[in-house]
């Protein structure tokens, strides 16, 4: 009966209820609409007298067919807010605060050589209060933990030039990635799109085809994960669409990025650049060609290159590596599958029974040019950094067991899976500690094709959302840093927090760190900051020193919130003195949710 009702209303709508405020994208929509409508030859000499009526029957029509969608929808689906738990009261999102504020509440100082500049973060921060679920006789869909609205937060560093002595003045602000869909939902004040990621699978299936029909898309676009910087401009990003480009100064939305339309497809999270400074970046879709590779200039002007890595699967693919002279893609079995989700599976699985490769690819090459390498199946979303050393590529990045994304089968008992995949020790590998994530080192071998890999770390503690000094991105490094999960506050939270910092030393072993999986070789060392028991890390990034210094030589940032107090700060750290005390306290006029990645954007970037 739906899927009647739904090809009706298609034959009549062919994506015409599009309901975005951009004119580019309201003429392609009116575009569409007459697509649909068949002229007679004879009827079509007289065409271009009759162009007025015909826009004007196809923008009713296009109206009509809307509004019978939105009734439908209305009266089929009750749209919830999923509930928070009092240990999720710091994911809760917050509104804009308006005009930037000056912040004075600073303990300690901030240094003479540390550069002028923007520290963003970015987060999910749901419009309507939580995340969204629908339900209907079709069942239960829901929106994923990592969905929600992208929120921008900044805090600024400058010089006082007028008067102040040269002194530091810290700002604050914060807004929303005001995306089409974004401003679409705001406008109409209220849930519009249907969770589409995961759920009951007839629910599933029917939220696509409703919001294919009504908006021309099937999810709304979010750019809630990650920043870049290219050129002195800032983009805010998810690998689900495509980038928004942000005003660096007042967070405005500038509008979507497609490289002068000639990118027309998913962008991943975690672009990177080059060591020439091109931007390399791959889109991941569940359809085919389902993962293709883009190259933009140094300057972001011209896309170079762009080649369909013919991969024989749709893959979740966040996150890509390069060198100084590869691109590296990671193939790791967590899939998107529209057959598996039309037989009464997720549309998104971690299949641990699955292949896993990592592919190197030539900068410029083609995908006959990769070579891939067959490895144990993994999960990895982030890479910290990749390099060569005479015939192999080293790939480094967090690897755990499975994935949390999206989250169990159907969504079902979310609390209780994630729980338990947050716990420290894993005793089954595929559910309590699932998402126990390590430090792991793949050797590829560019003349005998071999594989070999390797934990670099123990198991005596979680971590995940590493970072380095971008200044040696593709090059070899010696530091690497990452967030230290609370796995306590995590299993209790059902959501990750991060109650500490650590600093690795990649190229230093320590004899003396415990050893379960590499019985003939030493851990690397590592140095490690914690917080108190109900503080916890978001967003930290590395200010490098600009010149001729160490590579970590720099401090780190990070957004540090306190849940007893509900106080929200600014946390700067000696990189080099990594387990010393802190050099500066930014205390915040507001609570900042956790979010995901941030990053340290210097003010001559935009010069």
């Amino acid at each position: 009966m739906l899927l009647s009702l739904l090809s009706i209303m298609s034959a009549g709508s062919t994506g015409t209820c599009q309901l975005y405020p951009s004119p580019n994208l309201a003429r392609r929509r009116a575009s569409s609409c007459c697509s649909f409508i068949k002229l007679s030859p004879k009827a079509s000499i007289h065409a271009p007298h009759r162009a007025p009526e015909i826009l004007h029957i196809a923008g009713q029509l296009r109206k009509v067919s809307g509004r019978i969608l939105d009734a439908f929808v209305d009266l089929t689906f009750k749209f919830s807010n999923q509930p928070w738990l009092p240990t999720q009261s710091n994911f809760m999102p917050v509104d804009e605060i308006g005009d930037a504020v000056i912040l004075d509440d600073i303990e300690g100082e901030i240094p003479d050589d540390f550069p002028e500049g923007v520290y963003i973060r970015n987060g999910s921060n749901p419009l309507f209060g939580g995340l969204q679920s629908a339900s209907s006789v079709l069942g239960l869909s829901s929106e994923t933990w990592v969905e929600g609205e992208g929120m921008l937060h900044a805090v600024s560093f400058s010089r006082d030039t007028n008067g102040g002595g040269g002194g530091w003045i810290v700002s604050y602000k914060n807004r929303f990635v005001e995306s089409d869909t974004f401003r679409l939902e705001r406008r109409r004040n209220r849930p519009s799109f249907l969770p589409v990621v995961e759920g009951d699978p007839a629910s599933v299936i029917a939220s696509y085809l409703l919001n294919q029909l009504r908006y021309g898309k099937i999810t709304k676009d979010m750019s809630s994960t990650n920043i870049f910087e290219l050129s002195g401009r800032l983009f805010a990003v998810t690998e689900s669409h495509l980038p928004q480009e942000m005003d660096l100064l007042t967070l405005e939305t500038i509008g979507s990025w497609d490289v002068n339309g000639l990118w027309d497809r998913p962008f991943s999270a975690h672009p990177k650049k080059a060591p020439g400074g091109e931007l390399v970046f791959v889109g991941a879709d569940w359809k085919e060609p389902f993962l293709v590779l883009g190259i933009v200039s140094a300057d972001g002007k011209e896309l170079k290159h762009k080649v369909d890595l013919k991969l024989k699967r749709g893959i979740v693919c966040h996150d890509i590596g390069i060198s100084e002279r590869y691109n590296i893609i990671l193939d790791m079995p967590l899939t998107f599958d529209f057959h598996r989700l039309i037989k009464g599976g997720p549309f998104i699985k971690y299949e641990k029974q699955s292949y896993a490769r990592i592919g190197v690819m030539p900068r410029y090459g083609d995908s006959d040019s990769v070579k891939w390498f067959d490895v144990e199946p993994y999960c990895m979303f982030h890479i910290v950094n990749c390099f060569e050393i005479g015939d192999e590529v080293i790939v480094r990045g967090w690897r755990s067991m499975g994935s949390m994304i999206p989250g169990p089968d159907l969504g079902r008992n979310k609390s209780q899976w994630f729980s338990r995949g947050f716990k420290r020790k894993s005793t089954d590998e595929y559910s309590d500690g699932l998402f126990f994530s390590r430090l792991h080192e793949w050797r590829l071998n560019m003349n005998t094709g071999s594989a070999t890999e390797i934990y670099l770390m123990g198991t005596g503690f979680s971590s995940e959302f590493p970072f380095a000094n971008d200044l040696f991105g593709g090059l070899y490094n010696k530091y690497a840093y990452a967030q230290v999960v609370n796995s306590e506050a995590s299993s209790d939270a059902g959501l990750p927090k991060f109650g500490g910092l650590a600093k690795f030393y990649l190229d230093e072993k320590d004899a003396t760190a415990f050893k379960q999986e590499n019985l003939d070789s030493e851990y690397i060392k590592v140095e490690r900051r914690k917080l108190g028991a109900s503080e916890f890390y978001s967003g930290a990034a590395f200010v490098s020193k600009r010149g001729d210094f160490e590579e970590d030589d720099g401090w780190i940032i990070s957004y540090v919130h306190n849940e007893q107090t509900n106080t929200s700060q600014v946390h700067i750290i000696d990189a080099k003195n990594f387990e010393g005390g802190l050099v500066a306290k930014i205390t915040l006029p507001r609570r900042v949710p956790y979010g995901f990645h941030g990053a340290f954007i210097p003010v001559t970037n935009r010069l």
